[in-house]
């Protein structure tokens, strides 16, 4: 048996990890002579796992090897190997993990996007987890920014999931990497996604949560986080927006609040020294400026006295048709009318349930 069969082989054991390979290669030398010694009556069939590494730009890169990411392989039990579509190379850059809700306001989605695209031009690539709402944000931001972002999915590579971001999918492989532990062919199981998110802290310096609730798989990705010596972040909101609670949960257990991009790069920077010869414009130049100063916005105009009125009452969280008649005394076909014009200009958006809430573009 050649190596790369025989650590397809290792991978597909249930059980194994990379934290009992180095006794174990020790011993037996290889990955074949692990197999060798262990004598096992049926093999995992790795047929389908060799096609599709025939695929371009595949690759399996096994633990050990110079392309398996340093700080992966510090957690407590990192996997065998990675499948990766991509360039495996950038697995081992300076990562900042995003993650947060698969429904977001419209305010979190935007901050999502614009945090990643400063962070990205900054340096750091964004790690996320191909999910929508924030992960979708935070890859389309990292890749707006012509930066880069890594994908860590919980089914095989082969499985598009979702399947709504199947097109987000081909970009990030053209400008990143998906990765999985998982060989072609595995599902999306709802096992799969707290295994996945371990990877997603795993590679990354550090995790920012942009919303996120209580009982949020964002914040086991925290969790996780912590647990493995690195950093976490979160983004503070509305005491009403029920999205940043588990945000607000995370501060309370520790994590940094984070208002501008110069709130990560203090805690960043002193860990940016393993890659400092490839990265010095990124130690010697963190932003000073909020992280939504880097993102361009197109000019505003003046807006007439009524709807200043109407922006002021809305505030910064999240409101009706009728509760902004009741703060600003105008009829409700008025007040329906100029959220419209308002909309149409980018200073609101709408939000489920007949609200609206301010957009960044607002807040210049």
């Amino acid at each position: 048996m050649d190596e790369l069969t025989a650590w397809l082989t290792l991978a597909r054991i249930p059980g194994m990890h990379a934290g009992k390979l180095p006794a174990l290669l020790e011993r037996h030398g290889s990955a074949a002579g692990i197999l060798r010694a262990a004598a096992e009556p049926r093999a995992p069939d790795v047929s389908a796992d060799l096609r599709w590494l025939e695929g371009p730009n595949r690759h399996f890169v096994t633990w050990g090897s110079p392309h398996y990411p340093a700080l992966l392989a510090e957690i407590e039990d990192p996997p065998v190997g990675l499948f990766v579509r991509g360039d495996p190379a950038t697995l081992s850059l300076p990562q900042l993990a995003m993650v947060g809700s698969r429904s977001p306001t419209p305010t979190g989605r935007e901050t999502a996007h614009r945090f990643a695209a400063h962070l990205a031009r900054c340096g750091l690539t964004i790690t996320s987890g191909l999910a929508v709402g924030v992960d979708t944000a935070s890859h389309e931001g990292a890749l707006a920014a012509q930066g880069t972002t890594v994908a860590v999915c919980g089914t095989g590579l082969d499985v598009p999931y979702p399947r709504s971001n199947l097109r987000l999918a081909e970009r990030i492989a053209e400008h990143g990497a998906l990765v999985s532990e998982f060989p072609p062919g595995t599902p999306a199981l709802k096992m799969h996604f707290p295994r996945r998110n371990r990877l997603i802290s795993g590679l990354a310096l550090g995790t920012l949560v942009v919303e996120a609730a209580v009982q949020s798989g964002s914040l086991i990705t925290a969790r996780l986080a912590a647990e493995q010596g690195r950093e976490v972040f979160a983004i503070p909101g509305s005491i009403h927006n029920p999205l940043a609670r588990g945000c607000h949960r995370l501060i309370r257990q520790g994590a940094k609040l984070v208002e501008t991009a110069d709130d990560i790069f203090s805690e960043l920077k002193p860990l940016f020294a393993a890659f400092a010869d490839k990265f010095q414009q990124t130690l010697d130049a963190a932003p000073r400026a909020d992280a939504l100063a880097g993102e361009p916005v197109p000019a505003v105009r003046a807006l007439d006295k009524e709807y200043e009125i109407l922006l002021d009452a809305l505030g910064f969280e999240p409101a009706g048709v009728d509760l902004l008649v009741e703060r600003t005394g105008l009829r409700a076909d008025e007040v329906a009318s100029m959220l419209l014009i308002l909309e149409l200009e980018g200073h609101i958006a709408s939000y489920p349930g007949g609200l609206y809430v301010r957009t960044t573009r607002s807040r210049q």
